[in-house]
């Protein structure tokens, strides 16, 4: 059963290569990676036609405008034709028998939309954090307190689940997972450690200004939470943000 692994990539001549080899080394071979390169201006989409020439599963579309990961993954949303969707950044890695699991965790319980546990890696690639966890099972309501959905881990049945479109907002992931889950899908975790999520200091998961910004904004703008109900999850939010920074 065919996998469709997306990947937008913007500049990212640093991080590609090791993303690209991470998933050649994939214990589970019948995939497709379709790497969707942002207009980039350094020399990251001459390093992923170079791997394009060695393997024809890795495929690549250059877009001539900068306009955003949210439309990249879209791109590449309308060119996956495998059974099961994921998407991993161009800066992240997945251990080798990541594919495998996951599909073999899927097949065995029936399950149509799931995620794992992950560690998070310095820019180096340095462990700062060894397991992000993961529950047993997310639904809509569980989801509006916390995103425990990391993209990078993410593995959907398209045969199911459709292919849905990411919004061009902050934490568009985060958005379009409680799409998913408010139509009545379950998120179902696989809490093994099994992708590498890269941190750099600039980025949105270390500005908790930004991130809280954006999560009221999907709570109460998007999803459309009375206000009550918005503050609640928020909360819980704020809460769960407060207590993985003490644990650092």
């Amino acid at each position: 059963m065919l996998v469709s692994i997306i990947t937008p990539s913007y500049n990212s001549s640093k991080h590609i290569a090791a993303t690209i080899e991470s998933i050649l080394d994939q214990s589970y071979t019948d995939w497709e990676h379709i790497i969707i390169d942002d207009a980039s201006g350094d020399d990251s989409l001459e390093i992923v036609k170079q791997y394009s020439a060695k393997d024809a599963r890795i495929k690549y579309i250059g877009l001539s405008e900068n306009r955003g990961v949210a439309n990249a993954r879209n791109q590449g949303l309308k060119f996956a034709t495998g059974k099961f969707i994921t998407f991993l950044d161009s800066d992240d890695l997945w251990d080798s028998s990541k594919l495998e699991k996951q599909i073999n965790f899927m097949l065995k319980n029936n399950f149509r939309f799931t995620h794992t546990a992950y560690r998070k890696i310095n820019s180096e690639g340095a462990v700062v954090a060894n397991k992000i966890g993961v529950s047993p099972v997310v639904n809509y309501n569980k989801l509006l307190k916390h995103n425990e959905i990391g993209c990078l881990t993410v593995m959907c049945d398209a045969e199911v689940i459709g292919k849905h479109s990411f919004s061009k907002i902050g934490h568009e992931d985060f958005a379009l997972w409680l799409k998913i889950l408010k139509d009545g899908h379950l998120s179902h975790g696989l809490d093994e450690v099994l992708a590498s999520y890269r941190v750099h200091g600039n980025t949105l998961s270390s500005n908790k200004l930004k991130s809280s910004t954006f999560t009221w904004n999907i709570l109460r703008n998007e999803e459309k939470l009375p206000l009550h109900r918005a503050v609640y999850n928020f909360l819980f939010y704020a809460t769960n943000s407060m207590w993985k920074y003490l644990k650092k």
